[in-house]
């Protein structure tokens, strides 16, 4: 069974950090553009940040409120993808879900829409 699962949200104190990560099972993230996404209540959800597949050069995004903040990378070997969030603000408190989708020479994106693999989320609340 293909899936992705998120880990290492939890509650943390304005300025510090958490890293989270986004494991995929049954199947291999090589050649799968993977996003992370967040949906704050009362909000849609957005695009936070996205990494191309290797053979695209592993090229990453960010919106433009965590940028300089949150890095995204990739463990091939664990065949996850983790979100590295620093000087996190109360504003960055939301449901983080991972996303995946087979796109082997294009750029990752943040149209939620076309994803072909959703994680199930972990909350992130950052505390004042």
């Amino acid at each position: 069974q293909r899936q992705l699962v998120e880990s290492g949200g939890g509650l943390v104190k304005s300025g510090g950090s958490l890293r989270l990560s986004c494991t995929a099972s049954g199947f291999t993230l090589l050649h799968y553009a993977v996003g992370w996404f967040r949906q704050a209540p009362g909000k849609e959800r957005e695009g936070v940040s996205c990494i191309s597949s290797i053979p695209h050069g592993g090229r990453t995004s960010y919106a433009d409120s965590v940028a300089g903040r949150f890095t995204i990378s990739r463990d091939n070997y664990e065949n996850t993808v983790d979100l590295l969030m620093n000087s996190v603000k109360p504003e960055d408190t939301a449901v983080y879900f991972c996303a995946a989708v087979l796109n082997t020479f294009g750029p990752c994106s943040f149209d939620s829409h076309g994803q072909d693999y959703w994680g199930k989320g972990t909350q992130v609340t950052v505390s004042s």
